[in-house]
């Protein structure tokens, strides 16, 4: 893709994060631990730009709705490209993994079930095959720090759309808890944060 390849993720948490604390009332601010979420985005920032950093063209948004297979051909077509940018590899894996515990489809599509996040070996064959695209067998350290960057971002995931759905339930009419949504990514943040910074 033409245009500079650098990380938007940071400047989107911090602007969405902005956005947040100008439209919620202050107990709401409270409740979703707002005026402590700029520090947690800079040591997360700090924690995984430490990492290898493998930059490429991300979707940002790759749940299921957004993959569409064509049954007679198998040909793969991804859609809904709005927040789509330059940003770590290992994050667009991260958000694909914690949208498999959505089911938008269902009577209440707010609500997610973290036991179908993928187990470790789904995560290795996940990306053992996404690294196998060149053709050659990854090398066992590449797919275990690509792994551990990815656990890494699950964490901007959370922040992300937490303060989007925060965002969202103030700005959007359409027939979804986008405040329920917002909870429980919230939640997965700062349970997997205390797992990980531990």
């Amino acid at each position: 893709m033409p245009g500079p390849k650098s990380v938007l993720i940071w400047d989107r948490l911090r602007n969405w994060l902005r956005t947040a604390k100008s439209l919620c009332p202050p107990e709401e601010a409270k409740e979703f631990r707002l005026d402590s979420l700029e520090n947690q985005i800079t040591a997360l920032e700090n924690e995984c730009s430490g990492d290898y950093q493998w930059i490429g063209f991300c979707h940002n948004d790759l749940q299921y709705g957004n993959i569409m297979i064509d049954e007679e051909t198998n040909v793969l077509t991804i859609i809904d490209y709005e927040y789509a940018s330059f940003n770590p590899v290992a994050y667009d894996i991260a958000n694909h993994f914690c949208e498999m515990a959505a089911d938008y489809h269902s009577s209440k599509p707010h609500i997610l079930d973290y036991s179908r996040y993928p187990d470790v070996d789904e995560q290795k064959r996940f990306v053992k095959t996404y690294l196998n695209i060149s053709g050659e067998e990854p090398d066992a350290e590449v797919v275990e720090n690509l792994l551990q960057s990815i656990e890494k971002h699950t964490l901007a995931s959370h922040l992300v759309w937490g303060l989007w759905g925060i965002i969202s339930d103030h700005v959007n009419d359409i027939d979804f808890d986008y405040k329920e949504y917002a909870r429980q990514r919230f939640e997965q943040y700062w349970h997997k944060s205390a797992i990980l910074t531990s």
